[in-house]
């Protein structure tokens, strides 16, 4: 029944979708041991990162030799060994293009523009980037933010739904509103924390493979000095701030410092 032109069922039987869909597609992200909504199976996943991957391959211009593409190799595969992630079938390749990016599709398809690699600098400083995208991959981030667009979208047809009686303006001022609220308040900031999680991820990741962790925070220093005046306010980005990273990468250090104390003795 519609209260001032506002009906409650829509959004009643979304608030108990919800609630199925969310505790019947739970899964634990590796080492931070967050609970994730993800609603594909793994194999589905790294199926949709092979098709994008040979699709991003085919369009690129591929180094298949050179010193800089076996050291991409060499640090790769190094990770890879210490994340323990199943049913990856790992694949490095190097891009020679000007971006200044590196990336990792679901099932271990990793791929590193050479535009990076003078801000890298060094195996351990590419090693961190890598690190990071490692763990973008094994903690399924891609698959959690398609669940919670999915979830976004249902959301938006039952308010649309709801509000179906009211007047067209009213509709789109509210309608607009909740589109602010969920980018602002719920993607955006889940994005920032997968970015998070994947820098945490990916230092620990670079510590037990034997690399410098000290480093990742000297590449987010010289990726701030990059961007210069260019960054975007945090709160409207999809990723933290660099001053975050770095802050929160030297609070993470003394574990990682640890981690390669215990595991690289004899290096």
């Amino acid at each position: 029944m519609p209260r001032h032109g506002l009906k409650i069922f829509p959004l009643l039987a979304f608030g108990l979708y919800f609630a199925y869909y969310y505790f019947t597609n739970q899964e634990t992200v590796p080492i931070t041991g967050r609970k994730q909504l993800v609603d594909i199976s793994r194999e589905q996943e790294a199926a949709l990162g092979l098709q994008s991957y040979r699709q991003v391959l085919r369009q690129s211009a591929v180094v298949r030799e050179g010193e800089a593409y076996e050291q991409i190799r060499s640090i790769g595969e190094r990770l890879a060994k210490v994340t323990d992630a199943q049913g990856f079938n790992w694949e490095f390749n190097l891009i020679q293009s000007r971006e200044v990016n590196a990336f990792c599709l679901p099932g271990g398809k990793v791929a590193v523009y050479s535009g990076i690699l003078p801000v890298a600098k060094n195996a351990n400083g590419l090693a961190a980037v890598m690190g990071h995208e490692i763990a973008h991959a094994v903690a399924r981030h891609g698959a959690e933010r398609m669940a919670h667009q999915k979830l976004a979208q249902i959301g938006t047809l039952a308010a649309g739904v709801a509000l179906s009686d009211m007047d067209y303006r009213t509709q789109r001022t509210v309608l607009g509103a909740l589109g602010v609220g969920a980018q602002f308040g719920i993607l955006l900031p889940f994005s920032r924390e997968h970015e998070s999680e994947a820098d945490y991820m990916g230092i620990v990741y670079a510590a037990k493979a034997c690399f410098d962790p000290t480093e990742a925070p000297k590449l987010w220093e010289r990726m701030s000095e990059m961007a210069g005046s260019r960054s975007t306010a945090e709160f409207m980005s999809t990723h933290p701030s660099h001053a975050t990273r770095i802050r929160q990468l030297q609070e993470w250090m003394p574990e990682a410092l640890e981690l390669r104390q215990k595991n690289c003795a004899d290096r």
